[in-house]
Order: C-alpha cells, then structure tokens, then sequence
C-alpha cells in the first residue's frame, strides 16, 4: 500500500511526529537524546516495538550500534561494515526491506529467536551522499510486512537524524573553539598586562640607569637616577603580580566582588607585608557592571594611598550590603594627613578622583583622617549606577605618532576608565583636526614629538576647531623637561603627563580634563621645582581675586559660579582679566606658576 493509501489519521500522525522532532532540533544540541527520540518516534508510527540506531565509520569499515530499543545487550558494539542490516543499508545507499531477517546476509539474529522471521527495515543517515549510519525497524509479528511508503517515512526521519547529528557536531566544534578562545584571550590578556607594565617598566628602568652612566661619566652623582631606578623596579615586580593574579579590571566581571576586593587584599599584603582585615556584613546584591567598576578603583587607589604614603601597621577593609545601596570602608592606622589642606592642592587629584569616581555612578565619599592618627575613606554607592550608566561616554582623540604607543594608551584607558569611549587614533596632525571636525572629542591625548608640529601649533590648531577641547600632553620622554612643560603649559594644555604614567595616572589626567580641572601628573611637578611664583596682582578687583582664589582650588567655572552667585559668562570674563593682569596664556600657565 503505497503512502497515498494510508488512512488519513496514521498521515496525521507521521506529520505530527516529524514537527516534533524538527522542534527538538530547534533547541537540543544533545545527540543522544535526539537519536533517541528520532528512533522511537519511528518504530512507534511504523506500529513496532524494537529497532537500533546505528553510526557508520567508513574510513574504519565499522558501524557502531548507538541504540538499541529490545535488542538485547549489543548498544555500543562494534560490527564490521559488510554484516547485518546496516551493512546492506550502507551498500545499498538507499532504504532496503527484507520480507523476514533470515534474508539479511551475515546477520546478528540466531534462527531460534522469534524476529528471525519477521521482517525487517533500515534506511541511511546520509551526510552530502555518503552513510554516516542506519535506522533499522524490526516487525511485530510474523505477518506484519513493511511498504515503500514505511520506506519514505523511515527516510524521512533519517534525515532528521542526520541533520540532529550535524546540528550536535557544529554545537560542539563551536563549544570548543569557545573554550579555546577563551583560553587565548586569558593568555593573551595576561601576556598584555605583562607587557604593558613589565615592558613600560624595563624601559624606565633602562633610561634611569643610563642617566646614572652618564653622570659617572660626567663625574656626577649618580644616587638620584639610580634611586628612580629601584623604584621603578620595586613598582614593575608589583604591577607584574597584578598582571598575574588579574587584577585588572578586565578580570574582575569572572569573580564575586568579595573575592576580588580580597585579592587587591592580597596584593597589598604582598607589596607592603601588611596582614589586611577584610570583613563582609548583610546579603550580597547583584551590583551594577559600572558600580562595581568604580568601587573596585576607589578601593584600589585608597589601598594605593595606604602603601604609599601611610606608613602604617594596620588595615582594615569593610564590604557593607545594605537596603539601599552598597558601602565600602577602608581604614588605616597610619600617619594621617589634612584633608581640607590636601583635597584643595591643585595636586589632589588622587582624593579628587575618589570623589569623582563615586560621584560618576551617584555615589559620595567621605574622607576623614587626623595627622598622627589615621585615615578612614568610605564610599556609599547605589546599586545601579544613577549618572555615568545612563549618560554619554566621554570622547577622547588620541594623537601620537607610533602605532604601538597609541594602541598601548587605548588599553590603558579602557583598563582605568569603562567611561571614556577612544573616537579615534590618528598619527599627524592633519588627520588630527580631521578627526576633531568629525568626531567633536572632548579631550585630545597628544605626544609631544609629532614629527614636524610643536605644541603651540597643534594647540592652536585644536582650538581652531573647537576651543572647549581639553589637551593632555603625554611626554615622550620618560622624564620631561622643563622647557617642554613651560612650552605645552604656555600653549594651553590642561593636563601633562610622563610618558611611564600608568593606567590610573593616566584615567586620571582625562577624567580631570574634561572636568575642568589642571592635572599634571607622573612626576611632573617635582621635576618643576623652583619655578617663579606669581605674586597677587594687586590691580585685581575685589571679585577677580575671589575668582582667582577658587580656581586655584580647582574649581571649573559653573563651580565658580554657583558659589559667587554669579553667570558663567562673567567668570569667564573674570578669568580673562586674571590672566590678562597675570601676563599668562592659560589657567594652566596661572595655576602651575601660583
């Protein structure tokens, strides 16, 4: 009886079963319990009890029984290609039907076995033409007899079983590339990080013992270079640890943040031989991507302090989750400092980004140290982040004329600060303004060797284009020199940074920038000591001095503003007067002379 001639319901059923089957497909990558399903599916429509599922290995001439429905124990032997119904199956290429199973050439059923009379059916799984395996249906009875149309049905489910086995094949190849990927990005993050502060460090290193050669030579004193030295080593083998134990922010997202606060506990440990407290109170909460960025900074730099600067014997970190928000507590016993003398230095800038890292997710800070007795630094934080998540990322222009250098300053940034979107990388400053007319960043990262452009002409050429564009300068001298600083400082860059400035130094510079803050970092300033101060100009008005006053504690101009009552447009007025009577070019010129 041909498929035609089947009643309609058992058609219904051969379609209902074949839709289910191609939706398992749709979703399971699992082969087995697809095969399975395939099998059964197919012995049941054709009215039977018992079948296998086999898989074929030409190359090996074999087939494995993969399945076996009331066949006995033989799931999971091997047969060669040339016995049983796979074997005819695989010959044939095609759908094959013996009337009983004493028909099949070299089978695996004993005379004495009830199917040994029964008939019987297969049809092969083909990938592109060629037998990947068989699905074979034994009868129920003696008198049961299989047609061309339960040929094409058990075909039918052979393709699915062959797309099930493609489907299953791909998920895993694709499964292992994942695996393998990841493993490639671990090293390859790990050997980044190495190489970006090892490297970075090896070169500063180099140059420091070069110097010292150098003033040997001379018949000089060497101790200063050589000091930088050891202490640019001491700093690399730290940086290298982090590197290691991925401590980079990239590493954190793969831990809970309590595990990552207690290993920047480690670090700390390791580089100071402090024995740190770390103590956790309330219910964790899932934390916010950016929240948790910030607040993984904010205990880096404070713990950064401590190693630093406050010679202390004693260390405690709290992790507090509470009902609205999350609370982080880092307490020394160490030697304290004036927090209203520091925090108003044009310096302060490590305080200062505490407060504006906080204040980037709608969080605060509260800083309270004593001379001789401490420092406690707390910072409140919501959950989800209230300001910088939902707000544009800031722009940044990066110009600089070798390729390495500009891609090493990308990952610095991304390492230090999830906030700051890099617009573009260009090596001229042609393609410079370019990218300034197209991309409107709002702060430009500028080597200070562009072959062929001194600072006040590529300046000059940023504030042709847009004059709000904060310009950091990154030295590409380890060291800067003087008159390189006075030169960039004079032409209006607000921010100057050593070229061995690492990725928090370096976040720091552009964050503070586009804030309107004077930053010059890494070094700089010591290596500007004795520079003339400006004294009070004793033509300024009552209003410019309290205008000067507040910029030289770091406040941009709405700052200025709203504490005076007054516009913005008349501080700048203001400012314009100051530097006029100041005989300076910018505020920087102002506040690095003050």
């Amino acid at each position: 009886m041909d498929e035609v001639d089947q009643p309609m319901p058992r058609q219904r059923a051969w379609t209902d079963a074949l839709a289910a089957v191609a939706e398992d497909l749709a979703g399971e990558f699992r082969l087995q319990p697809l095969l399975e399903r395939i099998l059964r599916s197919a012995v049941d429509l054709l009215g039977c009890r018992s079948g296998s599922l086999c898989l074929i290995d030409t190359a090996a001439h074999t087939y494995l029984k993969q399945i076996d429905l009331e066949e006995g124990c033989q799931t999971g032997q091997v047969f060669p290609l040339d016995e049983g119904v796979t074997g005819a199956v695989a010959k044939a290429g095609k759908p094959v039907i013996f009337d009983t199973y004493s028909q099949v050439g070299r089978g695996h059923i004993a005379p004495h076995e009830p199917r040994y009379r029964r008939a019987v059916i297969g049809a092969p799984i083909l990938r592109r033409g060629s037998p990947i395996g068989a699905l074979v249906v034994f009868a129920a009875t003696d008198e049961q007899r299989f047609t061309r149309a339960d040929a094409d049905l058990l075909a039918r489910f052979a393709t699915h079983a062959a797309i099930a086995m493609a489907n299953s094949r791909l998920h895993e190849e694709a499964s292992a590339r994942m695996k393998a990927d990841a493993v490639v990005a671990e090293r390859e993050r790990s050997m980044l990080e190495l190489h970006d502060s090892v490297g970075r460090g090896l070169a500063t290193i180099m140059l420091k013992l070069g110097e010292a050669h150098q003033q040997l030579s001379r018949g000089g004193d060497a101790v200063a270079p050589l000091l930088a030295a050891q202490r640019v080593a001491e700093e690399t083998r730290n940086e290298g640890r982090r590197a290691v134990w991925g401590l980079r922010p990239a590493g954190h997202g793969r831990r809970s943040l309590a595990e990552s606060l207690q290993l920047d506990l480690e670090w700390l440990q390791a580089t100071s031989g402090l024995a740190p407290v770390f103590r956790q109170f309330g219910e964790p909460q899932d934390v916010a991507t950016e929240v948790e960025h910030q607040l993984l900074r904010i205990v880096g730099e404070a713990l950064a302090n401590v190693t630093q600067h406050a010679r202390a014997s004693m260390v405690r970190l709290g992790l507090v989750y509470g009902s609205d928000g999350i609370a982080v507590i880092v307490e020394d016993d160490g030697a304290g400092f004036d927090v209203d003398a520091e925090m108003g230095r044009p310096r302060g800038v490590g305080l200062r980004g505490l407060v504006a890292r906080a204040g980037q997710v709608g969080g605060r800070v509260r800083i309270d140290s004593t001379p001789g007795w401490g420092t406690r630094v707390r910072a409140d934080l919501p959950y989800r982040g209230t300001s910088a998540e939902a707000g544009p990322r800031l722009r940044v222009l990066i110009v600089h004329s070798q390729p390495a250098m500009r891609a090493g300053l990308v990952r610095l940034l991304a390492q230090s600060e999830p906030s700051v979107q890099v617009v573009a990388e260009v090596g001229d400053l042609d393609q410079a303004v370019e990218a300034l007319r197209l991309l409107r960043p709002a702060v430009v990262l500028a080597g200070t060797r562009l072959p062929g452009v001194t600072g006040p002409a590529l300046l000059n050429a940023v504030a042709a284009v847009d004059p709000t564009v904060g310009v950091v300068a990154i030295s590409d001298r380890p060291a800067a020199a003087e008159a390189e600083v006075r030169e960039w400082v004079a032409a209006g860059a607000r921010g100057f940074v050593n070229a061995d400035a690492d990725a928090t130094a370096l976040g720091r510079a552009v964050v503070g920038v586009a804030r309107d803050d004077v930053l010059v970092l890494g070094g700089v300033l010591e290596q500007l000591g004795g520079l003339p101060s400006v004294e009070a100009d004793s033509r300024l008005t009552t209003r410019e001095a309290e205008v000067r006053a507040l910029l030289e504690q770091g406040m941009a101009d709405k700052q200025i503003a709203h504490r005076l009552g007054i516009s913005v447009k008349t501080v700048e007025k203001h400012v314009s007067a100051i530097l006029r009577k100041a005989n300076v070019r910018s505020r920087t010129e102002l506040l690095v002379r003050a």
